[in-house]
């Protein structure tokens, strides 16, 4: 099997600006409003991930590995597999440094933990992830486990707008249904009800400028520039909707704005790079 690039995601401005300026290189889609129902099925297979991730381990780490996974015993296995895949995702993420079986086992954890929290985290964690990956097999997948886990996380609490908006994300940026406008309506009712939600207008700034709507998305993304000026995603699109309408002077405005939360030489270069393209 070939070698899967997995992006590693994280808050930092510096990786935001990364995938920017070096992930981007599908075209964006157009979202259709037709209504179709069909779901979309993914053909990646995690367990052949994760066997491949064991393979690259040195003899001591799989040794390790294999302790783990044979340490449940008798009594309350569910609880203790929980605890299980978190160390099992706690290794991957601190020695072995693959953030892709972190993010299963982290998972499959909440699963069985039920927790709101735990649930939560994970949820978002794959959210943010398979946001900007590109591999369609591998971002369908990973936005099926984020759907699950929201869902879990809104069984037990019902009314939390943040976890609507999660799942409606799903929808909306994760290509698991052929009517990704239903995710636009669970995020366009709770912005509706709070138009103070940011997390809720953000996403829906992100969803225009991924359908080619881009005043309207510049119009939801300016209020969230207002409202979180270190909300450096936001920056960062709103200059690529500038660009995108040919509006150099907002476009170079924004890119601007971006320099002030980045640090990154090479980061700064790229961004001054894109500005000196489009003062020609």
């Amino acid at each position: 099997m070939k070698k899967q690039q997995i992006i590693l995601v994280s808050g930092g401005a510096a990786l935001l600006c990364i995938l920017y300026f070096f992930g981007r290189t599908l075209p964006p889609k157009k979202i259709s409003a037709e209504v179709k129902t069909e779901a979309k099925k993914s053909s990646f297979d995690i367990q052949t991930l994760l066997q491949a991730s064991k393979n690259q381990l040195t003899t001591d780490q799989r040794a390790y590995l294999d302790g783990l996974e044979n340490s449940v015993v008798r009594g309350n296995v569910k609880e203790q597999q929980a605890a299980v895949y978190k160390q099992i995702a706690a290794f991957y993420r601190d020695s072995a440094h693959l953030l892709l079986p972190f993010a299963y086992y982290t998972g499959e954890s909440a699963k069985l933990e039920n927790s709101e929290k735990s649930l939560t985290f994970a949820a978002r964690f794959f959210l943010e992830s398979f946001r900007r990956q590109e591999n369609p097999d591998l971002k369908r997948w990973m936005a099926d486990e984020s759907r699950k886990l929201f869902e879990k996380a809104l069984a037990i609490n019902p009314n939390d707008d943040s976890l609507k908006v999660g799942l409606g994300s799903c929808y909306l940026f994760g290509d698991i249904s052929d009517n990704p406008m239903q995710g636009i309506t669970i995020i366009r009712e709770v912005a509706e009800r709070d138009p103070e939600n940011m997390y809720a207008q953000f996403m829906l700034g992100a969803g225009g400028l991924l359908s080619g709507q881009l005043n309207k998305a510049i119009e939801r993304l300016l209020t969230v520039a207002s409202k979180q000026p270190d909300n450096v995603e936001a920056k960062l699109m709103l200059a690529e909707a500038y660009e995108r309408k040919l509006d150099k002077e907002n476009a170079i405005k924004w890119y601007e704005a971006v320099k002030d939360h980045v640090n990154n030489t090479e980061i700064m270069r790229e961004i001054d790079k894109r500005i000196d393209q489009l003062k020609k």
